[in-house]
């Protein structure tokens, strides 16, 4: 069933192709070498680093930012202030947007959609790179409409000394509790 925000991001449809390998492409350069299998393998630690804790509580301040703009349909502070000048974003029927100034038209038509809740599922760092698996809980200000969610892969990098994301990949669905 296609929701009315994937009806917004149509306008911009790319070939599925070129989005999924671009993706690949994006988490392949994105992760230190070996990190992909190093990370496949690892057992998960039982409790939370000090440098996850730190990243959880510096990217849910992001998240907060993000929800707060989308509740005051302010697409410039969620490019500004959340995304990196380079950043990388794509998703299900979405063409590949790269940098600030390519996201800022679609933010601007997305905020007036409706609101949005950010739940983060799964979260892993490295030094200056993470990244956080998470559900986007979009409510559509149309009554009229359901609200929905999309599974959403964030990817951090720290640019001088603060977190941003660098990019991100969404398709619909929800990401469930990590095992």
């Amino acid at each position: 069933m296609k929701h009315t925000l994937s009806r917004v991001f149509r306008v911009f449809h790319p070939p599925r192709l070129v989005a999924s390998l671009l993706a690949a492409g994006l988490l392949a350069t994105a992760l230190p070498a070996g990190a992909a299998s190093a990370t496949a393998t690892a057992a998960p630690a039982p409790t939370a680093s000090a440098e996850l804790k730190a990243f959880k509580a510096a990217i849910r301040s992001l998240y907060d930012l993000k929800e707060k703009a989308f509740a005051s349909q302010d697409a410039d502070a969620i490019v500004d202030r959340f995304y990196a000048p380079d950043v990388v974003s794509t998703g299900e029927e979405t063409p590949v947007k790269v940098g600030r100034e390519q996201l800022r038209p679609m933010y601007r038509e997305l905020v007036k959609y409706g609101d949005v809740r950010i739940e983060s599922v799964y979260t892993k760092v490295s030094g200056n790179m993470g990244w956080d698996w998470a559900n986007f809980h979009v409510t559509p200000r149309d009554p009229a409409e359901k609200p929905f969610t999309f599974r959403i892969l964030f990817l951090w990098e720290k640019v001088n000394g603060k977190w941003m994301s660098a990019g991100d990949m969404y398709v619909h669905g929800t990401m469930q509790d990590r095992p």
